[in-house]
């Protein structure tokens, strides 16, 4: 494979992570110009999870009203109708054998496999997510995964020069209702506001607070 040359310098990166930060104020009338929101949306679906088996759907919430209804189920915070995108990261409940055999599927097809070539791999994961151990607490499983794609999204996001907000303080349950995902066999995990950052947020130019490496890093 050709390698690839670094679209950012390492001071870049860390000048856009340290520029980054919970936007708690968006500018409503600033919206995600379409082809960087699709890079955006690109990155959701490059997002790594476990076996590759993507538990997951992102809701992308533009629509105005659905953002009204959201509101009162997110602590009323403005970031949910000033953002010009909101997403919704809900993972797929009580996965079974028919969802490993999609991604199997799915693998094959892509790679130019075959199905039964691919047997191995798909009893693996069957044997540890549906049947294992694993399968007893799934829906966790499935949700740290959700928060891989959560901070892969709000990475890309600030590399870009997007601002995000995660948001835990919602209602799952609620966000559930309204975006009528029972019915379909998935769940709410958490949300993400994204947009760009008002002028009046006083929260922006504040320091970050963040211990020393030598508190949080341990080389053995």
């Amino acid at each position: 494979m050709p390698t690839l040359t670094p679209a950012l310098s390492p001071n870049d990166l860390l000048a856009q992570l340290n520029w980054r930060y919970a936007t708690k104020q968006f500018d409503p009338t600033k919206l995600i110009a379409d082809d960087v929101w699709e890079t955006l949306e690109d990155s959701l679906v490059l997002t790594p999870s476990s076996y590759g088996l993507q538990p997951w759907l992102f809701l992308i919430i533009k629509s105005s009203e659905i953002k009204e209804q959201l509101k009162p189920l997110s602590w009323n915070q403005n970031q949910i109708t000033d953002c010009s995108h909101l997403v919704v990261f809900a993972i797929k409940k009580n996965l079974t054998v028919a969802d490993v055999d999609r991604f199997i599927e799915s693998t094959a097809t892509t790679r130019g496999d075959s199905v039964e070539s691919l047997s191995g791999y798909r009893n693996m994961i069957v044997s540890d997510v549906v049947y294992g151990p694993r399968s007893f607490n799934v829906n966790e499983w499935a949700a740290r995964q959700a928060y891989i794609a959560l901070g892969n999204f709000m990475t890309s996001a600030a590399v870009i020069g997007v601002d995000t907000c995660p948001l835990e303080g919602i209602d799952p349950a609620g966000y559930d209702k309204v975006l009528e995902l029972q019915p379909e066999g998935f769940a709410t995990v958490v949300a993400c506001a994204a947009g760009y950052r008002s002028d009046d947020d006083k929260y922006a130019d504040l320091k970050k607070v963040r211990y020393p490496k030598s508190d949080v890093l341990r080389v053995v």
